[in-house]
């Protein structure tokens, strides 16, 4: 079964009004796990997106890497699908030429960061790029009730300004301390926010770099909590300010050597 299908469609667009009966009441604010009611009428056949707040961040644009949380239910019992909230680890969906779902662009691009919007939608034309193709029971025409908290959008080759690529430094090994190579002069990074970064990783001992987000399409977000990030990421980045450069090292079962760029940061 594939529930991608690629389609042109004519959505319906709401600011928040609906037919009586057929609009979920979405609480809860910004960057928090949305509380979804589901109503006891039809939802119907036709995607329908709803703009439930409006951010006044940068709005995204197309070509955009657009970092977003995302929770998905079913209509029928309010069933969860997946949730980004649960796992820390919001989104990343690259507007770029790939395919990615009608309703997504829709939903996602021209808005501005901080925005939540809600998709309501047949499956078939609501999964994303890297929705999971479970629970097998799960037919293309079920609808699927999105709503999305855009935490931004970010060129795939977003770089600190006026820098070049970061690059492994030569004397960086296991248990050397975080070490700040660029100071940036933006927001602070605290503790439980979202981080949004470049980053590169390479192995000890060989030093080869065996991740780049520059080479796999932009950037990644992260929540700043234990066990949430990559080992000695949240020591090392709590207290940075955005436009910073850290080189990190980590011991974990496999050490590795990490260089991050901090672009942004969501505090919620």
């Amino acid at each position: 079964m594939r529930l991608f299908l690629p389609a042109v469609l004519m959505l319906a667009t709401s600011c928040g009004l609906a037919e009586e009966g057929t609009q979920p009441v979405v609480t809860g604010a910004f960057g928090t796990k949305p509380v979804v009611a589901i109503p006891k009428g039809s939802p119907g056949p036709t995607p329908r997106i709803t703009v439930l707040s409006t951010g006044s961040g940068r709005r995204t644009l197309p070509g955009d890497v657009v970092l977003a949380d995302v929770d998905i239910r079913r209509w029928s019992g309010n069933q969860p699908y997946l949730s980004t909230y649960d796992g820390h680890q919001p989104t990343s969906v690259v507007f770029d030429g790939r395919q990615v779902s009608e309703t997504w662009r829709q939903s996602l691009i021209g808005r501005p960061a901080g925005s939540r919007v809600m998709l309501v939608s047949p499956a078939g034309e609501a999964l994303g790029p890297d929705a999971p193709l479970t629970p097998t029971d799960l037919s293309p025409t079920d609808t699927l009730v999105l709503v999305f908290d855009i935490l931004g959008g970010y060129p795939p080759d977003a770089r600190l300004v006026g820098r070049t690529l970061p690059v492994i430094p030569a004397d960086l090994v296991p248990g050397s301390p975080p070490r700040t190579l660029i100071d940036g002069s933006g927001e602070d990074v605290v503790a439980g926010s979202k981080v949004v970064v470049q980053y590169v990783t390479a192995s000890w001992p060989g030093r080869k770099v065996v991740d780049s987000s520059y080479r796999r399409g932009g950037p990644s977000a992260f929540t700043l909590k234990e066990g949430d990030v990559p080992d000695g990421w949240l020591n090392a980045l709590v207290g940075q300010r955005v436009g910073s450069r850290i080189a990190v090292s980590s011991f974990g079962d496999e050490p590795s050597l990490y260089v991050i760029d901090v672009l942004g940061t969501v505090t919620v």
